[in-house]
C-alpha cells in the first residue's frame, strides 16, 4: 500500500510540474499559486488534498494532460527497476547514478519513469560498466 501511495504522489507531483511547464509559469508565479491554492511554498509539501486542489486549479487555467498512448503495465517495469537497483548495489552506487544515466541517455529525470525499452538499455549499460570495472558476473 505504501508503494502505491508513493507512486501516486510522484505521478501527481510530476503532473503538477508538467502543468507548470505547459502553462509557462515563472518561478514566482508558480510559488504564489501554490501558496494561494494550498498554503505551501513547495509542491513537495502538498498533501493528497492539496495536490488535488492544485491540479484542479491548473486544469481550470488551461492545463491539458496529454495521454502518452498505451499505458505500460507496472508489471513490465518492476523487474527491470529491481535489476537496475541490484546492479547499482553491486557497484556501490545509489539511484542518483541511474537517474543521471537516464537523464543523459533519454532526457528522463528519474530512471523509474523510463519506458521498459529504455530500462532494458539502462540494464545493458550498467552491465557494460560492471564488465569494464571488473564486476561482471561469471
Amino acid at each position: 500500500m505504501v508503494a502505491t501511495t508513493a507512486n501516486k504522489r510522484n505521478a501527481e507531483l510530476a503532473k503538477i510540474h508538467l502543468a507548470k511547464k505547459q502553462l509557462q509559469l515563472d518561478e514566482d508565479t508558480y510559488r504564489s499559486m501554490l501558496w494561494t491554492v494550498a498554503r505551501v511554498r513547495s509542491a513537495a509539501d502538498l498533501d493528497a488534498g492539496g495536490r488535488e486542489r492544485v491540479l484542479e486549479h491548473l486544469k481550470a487555467r488551461g492545463f491539458k494532460s496529454k495521454s502518452r498512448g498505451r499505458s505500460v503495465p507496472a508489471g513490465e517495469r518492476v523487474p527491470l527497476v529491481a535489476k537496475i537497483r541490484a546492479q547499482l548495489a553491486a557497484a556501490g552506487r545509489d539511484d542518483a547514478y541511474a537517474d543521471g544515466m537516464a537523464r543523459r541517455m533519454f532526457w528522463v529525470d528519474r530512471f523509474e519513469w523510463c519506458e521498459p525499452d529504455q530500462l532494458r538499455r539502462l540494464v545493458a549499460a550498467l552491465a557494460y560498466d560492471a564488465k569494464r570495472h571488473g564486476r561482471a558476473r561469471r
